[in-house]
């Protein structure tokens, strides 16, 4: 190929340039210097989120957490010391395994915001408190339909959004604790504390691998998990869960789900004659805005007296430890002790 003189001058020029780094313009200069700031610090950050490219040019200062009848996001980003960054946080339960989590939650802004129907923040509030990211337990959050600020519309005024792990199709059934670790790490990379996600995530995988080590052999009680005192349909019991986290939890501590099979959802609606004739060997309670789950665990246990449960009195009560988040951990330490504690 022929080059003519001017541009192989300039093609030299450039070489020399390359080799000694002593020329350039100053535009030049000062787009390097941006790009290899940024490559220091590991931004840009690009996460697939629901079929969604989602890239941050920097850590976000403007979080808001929709509600979702969850903690998960809001105990991730304070787990992770970032709850100086949340501007509205909708999500609380009023309790929790974490000593001082619960505190911390009812401390955050919540952005004043009137919440609509659905007990979360509808699309003109949710664009008036600026966000720069906005955290959605399921996509239910970013549905028009549903009166919320859609994705698109949050791109416009240049703010990300990120639905969390299993959330894109609003079935939490498949859920596991892997996917609690997969929204710390996530968040890790959008804050640019990937080290500090990663020791947590190394902390719980050791705290449950212990206690899965202790009951490895031991026979698994059946147990039935719900959430006190909430009705989700027409029958007495319709807040019983069948499917999920929940039973990876139980898994790790020894225990199997006595209602797993009865749905294929994540809860099950069942009647007084279905749980009466069910053998339940233990109960875990969780408490989810109730500030007694205790006294509806020993009402169910009066209820039932044939269980094997009631005889022995088996339960224990929980709340965002059982639950995508990142503290399960706790919860199969808990769980573990209440069904073999001969073992600890």
């Amino acid at each position: 190929m022929s080059m003519n003189r001017p541009a192989a001058a300039a093609a030299l020029a450039a070489a020399l340039c390359l080799l000694t780094a002593g020329c350039g313009s100053p535009s030049a200069d000062k787009a390097t210097d941006t790009k290899a700031a940024a490559s220091a610090t590991g931004y840009p950050v690009t996460l697939d989120n629901c079929g969604v490219k989602e890239t941050f040019a920097k850590a976000p200062s403007r979080v808001v957490v929709m509600n979702g009848a969850s903690v998960a996001e809001v105990s991730t980003l304070l787990a992770l010391g970032l709850g100086d960054r949340i501007v509205a946080n909708e999500q609380g339960y009023g309790m929790s395994e974490v000593p001082g989590r619960a505190a911390a939650i009812k401390k955050l802004p919540t952005g004043g915001v009137k919440l609509n129907d659905a007990y979360d923040i509808p699309r003109e509030a949710m664009l008036g408190l600026r966000p720069d990211l906005v955290l959605s337990t399921t996509s239910y959050g970013f549905d028009q339909k549903n009166g919320f600020a859609t994705r698109g519309r949050l791109k416009d005024v240049g703010a990300n959004a990120y639905v969390s792990p299993r959330g894109c199709h609003q079935d939490t059934s498949g859920m596991t604790i892997a996917d609690s670790y997969r929204l710390l790490r996530d968040m890790g990379k959008v804050f640019g504390v990937s080290d500090r996600a990663e020791k947590l995530i190394a902390a719980s995988e050791k705290n449950i691998a212990a206690v899965t080590a202790k009951v490895k052999g031991e026979k698994k009680p059946k147990v039935m998990v719900l959430f006190s005192n909430m009705s989700m349909g027409g029958n007495d019991f319709s807040s019983v869960v069948a499917k999920g986290i929940y039973n990876d939890i139980l898994a790790r501590a020894g225990g199997s789900n006595a209602f797993e099979n009865a749905s294929r959802t994540s809860f099950a609606d069942l009647s007084k004659e279905k749980v009466a004739a069910t053998d339940v060997d233990a109960l875990v309670v969780i408490g989810y805005n109730d500030p007694n789950p205790a006294a509806y665990a020993r009402k169910l246990l009066k209820e039932f007296p044939q269980w094997p449960a009631a005889k022995n009195d088996t339960y224990v009560t929980l709340s965002d430890s059982m639950y995508l988040g990142p503290s399960n951990d706790v919860a199969v330490r808990k769980i573990a002790r209440m069904l073999h504690p001969n073992a600890f």
